[in-house]
């Protein structure tokens, strides 16, 4: 069995008779942080919503856990917690009104939803999130996500929609969500910020792997590709 919280092995994705990902392996220990870059069109997008069992890959093999995700898709799902670059918020209702369907869902309907909103530093409020700022819908989403209480999370440029004191909550966040064991997969274009967060990462260009190594050094692994 693998020990590795994520594995892919040629993982490859088609799209008509275009390859968004081709031959893909990466290895992502657990409760490592681990970073997705590339431009637009690399890909990113399209690995994390394989990861998430959104998506199927055409090709190649999937591990979470040391299991493929379709041997027992109920309990992947409740390992996995994705925030992607879209809200999916229920836009008529308030904020706590949203969290709470989403712990019904999840079986949790009795559990209070304010510490939650303390957790991402957003107000606990009756207007509909329709009403929300584009920040705040993006600390929603973030809420959405603690509740979980993922084993892996999955997510997509962390740092849109939000202001400079945003970027530190989610800098505070991403560590304090590893440091609790949950592995953290980011994909986003704040590459200078997001590379001292992380521990490892890849490049991506074309949907290819074109480098992986320390986190750190992506920046000049991006400048070499596209310099």
């Amino acid at each position: 069995m693998s020990r590795f919280a994520v594995e892919t092995r040629d993982l490859s994705r088609r799209f008509g008779r275009r390859w968004a990902l081709a031959r893909i392996n990466i290895q992502v220990e657990p409760g490592e942080r681990f970073l997705i870059v590339g431009s637009n069109g690399s890909g990113k997008t399209t690995l994390l919503r394989i990861l998430s069992t959104v998506l199927d890959a055409t090709h190649g093999d999937l591990l979470l856990f040391g299991q493929p995700p379709g041997r027992d898709p109920s309990w992947t799902r409740a390992q996995l917690g994705l925030l992607s670059h879209l809200h999916n918020v229920y836009s008529d209702l308030s904020g706590p009104e949203n969290i709470r369907v989403f712990l019904r869902l999840l079986g949790r309907g009795d559990e209070p939803v304010e510490p939650w909103f303390e957790r991402v530093g957003l107000e606990v409020r009756p207007d509909p999130v329709r009403s929300y700022s584009a920040g705040m819908m993006k600390r929603l989403s973030f809420a959405r996500l603690l509740s979980q209480k993922p084993q892996l999370a999955l997510i997509d440029e962390p740092y849109g929609q939000l202001d400079p004191a945003g970027f530190g909550f989610v800098d505070e966040l991403l560590t304090d969500l590893s440091e609790s064991g949950t592995t953290v997969v980011v994909a986003s274009h704040q590459v200078d910020r997001a590379r001292m967060l992380c521990q490892r990462a890849i490049l991506l260009d074309q949907g290819q792997l074109r480098w992986e190594g320390p986190a750190v050094d992506v920046a000049r692994a991006w400048g070499a590709l596209h310099g």
